[in-house]
C-alpha cells in the first residue's frame, strides 16, 4: 500500500513547529503577497529562511502558495518574487494564474510548479493537460467522488493531491465571485469575506443556506492509499497550531498503522465545525449546517453579572483551555483563554467577565485544549533578504509581454443559454453567437436548420465550466458532431478542454479561463488561442493598464456568484435575500447549483470609452434572461447608444477589485 505525503497548512511559526511534531512530510505556506489566504499571518523572508533551514533538518518539503490571480500592475513584483524563490530551497510553488505559469516556464524554468485547486481541475482532462504543461502535481477539486479520483488516477500519470480535512467552500474553488461582487474582495485574490457563512432569507425564513460542514474524509484514506494518490492535504492556514498537531497525528495513525479508530478519536477534538465526508465519502445529503460556529458545544451560560460569568459544562474545564460564547442571535465571539476559574459544584464554572460579551442562555463552545505548547518563533531567525530582479532585465521581460496593436473592426458577441433564444436574436446584427446549452438541448438541436447553417461561421459551441468524468464522452461526441455538421468554432471554459476538440477546431476561451494580466494572455498565444474573454470581476484600472486590446470585454451579464455541485434547499420561488438586503436567484442546471444576482451587471455605458481606449470586441450575455425579441432589441439599442441598462450594477468596474 502506497504511503502518501501528509501535507499540512502553516500560517505562522507556531503552526510549523506543530506540523513537525505532528509528523508532516510537507507543509504549504504563503508569504505576505500573492496567496489565497491573505488574512493569515503568513511569513516574512527572514522567517522563511529560518523555516527552510528547519525543514531541511527534519526532511520536510516546503511548498509556497502563489495561488491568486495577478493584476497587470503586479507583474513587476511577481518577477521579483520568482527571482527570490529560485534562490531558495522551496520544493515547489502552487499557482492559479496562467500569467505566473508563463513567467516561470519562460524565465525561471528550474522552479517546480503545482496546479492549485483554484484552477478547478476536476477530471482526467485537467490532470492530463497539467502533465503536458510540465506541472509536477495537480491539486484536484474538493467536489470529486472516490470513483472519479480512481478513474483520474488510472488515466493520468501526474501526481494527485487530494483535500481530506478542513473547511469547505460552497462554490468550486476558483469559480466563486460572490465575495468579489458584494465588496470587491475577491476569493481569487485571497480576500474572501465568506458570503457562504451568512444568513439568507428564503421561503419566509432565515437560514444558513450555503454554510458547509467541515470536510473529514479519513475513512476513505486507505482506499486512496491503494490507488496510489501521492499527497493528502489538510486545509487550515487560519487554524491554531493545536489543530495542525492533532490532525497530523490522526492522519499519521492511518498512514503508518492503518488505525482508523485512534484517528477518529483524535479528530473528535479538532475544534472545527460539524463534519461531512462530502463527495469523496459519498455523503452530501447532510453537508449543510445551521451551526457556523467552530469548536465543540459543551455548555450554556447560567448567569452573567458585571464581574463574572457562570456556566455549566459537560467538559471538565482546565487552565489553558480556550472557550467561545455564542450569542442567541447566532453571533459567535472570539475564543478566550481560561487563565483562572472557580468550580462551583460538578459541571459548574465561574470565570471573570472582563470584556466578554455573553448573557444567560448563550452557548459555550470548547475552542481549544492546548495540550501541547509550541514555540511561536524560530530559535535562529533567518536574515531578511531581497532578490529583486535587475531593472533592465525586468523591463525587457515586461516590454516583450503584450501587444499594442488594436483590432481593426468592432465585433459584437452574444451568448444565449437556451434554444428559445434562437429565433429572438437577429444574427445579421451580431458577429458571433455563443451557444451555452443544457445537455438536453444539445440533444434537441437541429444542426441542419438553414438559418443556422447559413450562419455556422458565426456560431461558437461553448463547453460548461464543470464536466464530470462520466460526461467526458458526451462532450467529446458533441464536439465531433459539431465539426461534422460544419460548426468549427469552440469556446472552452478550461484550457484542458482543448483535449476534447477535433483536429482543425478553432478555439477561443471564455471568462472562466482567468486572464487578469498580459502574461496570462501571452501564454494563451503560445497555446495557439487568439480569441479570449476578460474576467467578469475585472476592474477598469486593471483592464486599461494591460497592453492587450484583443480580448472580448463583457458589457452585460448575470455573474455566476456561486457555481456548485452541492444541492441546496430554497423556497419555491428560488429567491434569496442576504443580511444586507442583496437579492439573488438560484438555478439548477445539469446538476449544478448556480446563484445569480437579481439584477444584471452593465458596463454598456462604458462601450464608447472602451472603444476609444482600443477595445473592439464586446460581449452581451443573455444567459439567465427570459428569451424575448424585445429584450434583444432593447439591449442592442443600449449598446449602440453606450447607455447603462437599468436596473443594474457595475460590479468592480469603478470601485475596483482589491
Amino acid at each position: 500500500m502506497n504511503k502518501p505525503e501528509l501535507l499540512l497548512p502553516v500560517g505562522n511559526p507556531e503552526m510549523f513547529h506543530a506540523a513537525i511534531k505532528g509528523g508532516a512530510d510537507a507543509v504549504y505556506l504563503g508569504l505576505r503577497q500573492f496567496n489565497a489566504r491573505g488574512r493569515a499571518s503568513n511569513f516574512t523572508t527572514a522567517q522563511l529562511q529560518a523555516l527552510l533551514k528547519l525543514a531541511k533538518k527534519n526532511h520536510i518539503k516546503v511548498y509556497l502558495t502563489l495561488n491568486t490571480v495577478i493584476k497587470n500592475a503586479e507583474l513587476s513584483d511577481m518577477l521579483d518574487m520568482l527571482n527570490l524563490i529560485q534562490k531558495t530551497s522551496i520544493s515547489a510553488i502552487i499557482i492559479q494564474d496562467w500569467g505566473v505559469y508563463h513567467l516561470v516556464k519562460k524565465h525561471f524554468p528550474d522552479i517546480t510548479i503545482h496546479a492549485s485547486t483554484q484552477m478547478a481541475h476536476h477530471n482526467s482532462l485537467g490532470a492530463i493537460y497539467c502533465k503536458q504543461k510540465d506541472f509536477e502535481r495537480v491539486v484536484m477539486a474538493r467536489e470529486l467522488t472516490l470513483a472519479e479520483v480512481r478513474e483520474i488516477k488510472e488515466k493520468s500519470t501526474i501526481e494527485l493531491e487530494i483535500f481530506m480535512h478542513g473547511a469547505l467552500c460552497y462554490s468550486f474553488s476558483g469559480m466563486c465571485l460572490f465575495s468579489s461582487f458584494i465588496g470587491g474582495c475577491g476569493a481569487n485574490r485571497g480576500l474572501c469575506t465568506q458570503p457562504c457563512r451568512r444568513l439568507y432569507e428564503t421561503g419566509n425564513e432565515n437560514r444558513y443556506v450555503f454554510s458547509l460542514k467541515d470536510n473529514q474524509a479519513v475513512e476513505v484514506l486507505p482506499q486512496l492509499m491503494k490507488m496510489g494518490v501521492e499527497s493528502i492535504k489538510i486545509e487550515g492556514r487560519l487554524k491554531p497550531a493545536e489543530f495542525v498537531y492533532n490532525v497530523a497525528k490522526a492522519y499519521r495513525e492511518v498512514i503508518d498503522n492503518n488505525d482508523l479508530k485512534t484517528a477518529k478519536e483524535i479528530l473528535a477534538y479538532d475544534m472545527g465545525r460539524e463534519k461531512t465526508g462530502y463527495f469523496l465519502a459519498g455523503n452530501v445529503d447532510k453537508a449543510i449546517t445551521e451551526n457556523t460556529n467552530t469548536g465543540i458545544l459543551i455548555g450554556i451560560v447560567e448567569k452573567r453579572n458585571r464581574e463574572s460569568i457562570l456556566f455549566s459544562s459537560s467538559y471538565e474545564i482546565q487552565t489553558g483551555n480556550r472557550i467561545r460564547f455564542k450569542q442567541q442571535n447566532g453571533e459567535a465571539q472570539k475564543a478566550v483563554k481560561v487563565k483562572a476559574f472557580q468550580t462551583l459544584g460538578k459541571g459548574m464554572y465561574q470565570i471573570e467577565a472582563g470584556n466578554i460579551i455573553a448573557q444567560k442562555g448563550d452557548q459555550v463552545y470548547l475552542a481549544g485544549r492546548m495540550q501541547e505548547k509550541f514555540p511561536n518563533k524560530f530559535r535562529e531567525e533567518g536574515r531578511a533578504f531581497q532578490a529583486n530582479m535587475h531593472k533592465a532585465e525586468k523591463a525587457k521581460i515586461l516590454n516583450n509581454i503584450g501587444s499594442k496593436n488594436i483590432p481593426r473592426k468592432e465585433q459584437i458577441y452574444v451568448r444565449i443559454d437556451s434554444l428559445a433564444w434562437l429565433r429572438k436574436v437577429q444574427l445579421n446584427e451580431i458577429d458571433c453567437l455563443i451557444l451555452n446549452l443544457k445537455k438536453s438541448e444539445w440533444k434537441e438541436l437541429k444542426w441542419e436548420v438553414p438559418f443556422l447553417q447559413k450562419n455556422a461561421h458565426k456560431i461558437h459551441i461553448e463547453l460548461p465550466k464543470f464536466i464530470s468524468e462520466k460526461e467526458i464522452p458526451f462532450y467529446k461526441d458533441l464536439c465531433k458532431l459539431s465539426m461534422q455538421k460544419g460548426y468549427s468554432n469552440f469556446m472552452i471554459s478550461h484550457l484542458s478542454q482543448k483535449l476534447l476538440l477535433p483536429p482543425k477546431a478553432r478555439i477561443s476561451c471564455n471568462e472562466n479561463v482567468y486572464l487578469f494580466n498580459d502574461a496570462a494572455i501571452a501564454h494563451l498565444r503560445t497555446d495557439k488561442i487568439n480569441l479570449y474573454t476578460y474576467p467578469q470581476e475585472n476592474d477598469l484600472e486593471n483592464l486599461l493598464l494591460g497592453k492587450d486590446r484583443f480580448g472580448i470585454v463583457p458589457l452585460y451579464f448575470y455573474p455566476q456568484l456561486f457555481y456548485s455541485r452541492m444541492p441546496i434547499k430554497t423556497g419555491n420561488d428560488n429567491e434569496l435575500i442576504d443580511d444586507m438586503q442583496g437579492e439573488y436567484e438560484k438555478e439548477l442546471r445539469d446538476g449544478i447549483t448556480i446563484i445569480y444576482p437579481k439584477h444584471p451587471v452593465s458596463w454598456v455605458q462604458q462601450k464608447n470609452n472602451l472603444y476609444k481606449e482600443g477595445f473592439r470586441r464586446f460581449l452581451m450575455d443573455l444567459s439567465h434572461e427570459k428569451p424575448s425579441s424585445n429584450a434583444f432589441k432593447r439591449l442592442m439599442k443600449y449598446y449602440q447608444q453606450s447607455k447603462q441598462v437599468q436596473p443594474s450594477t457595475s460590479f468592480n468596474l469603478k470601485k475596483g477589485l482589491k
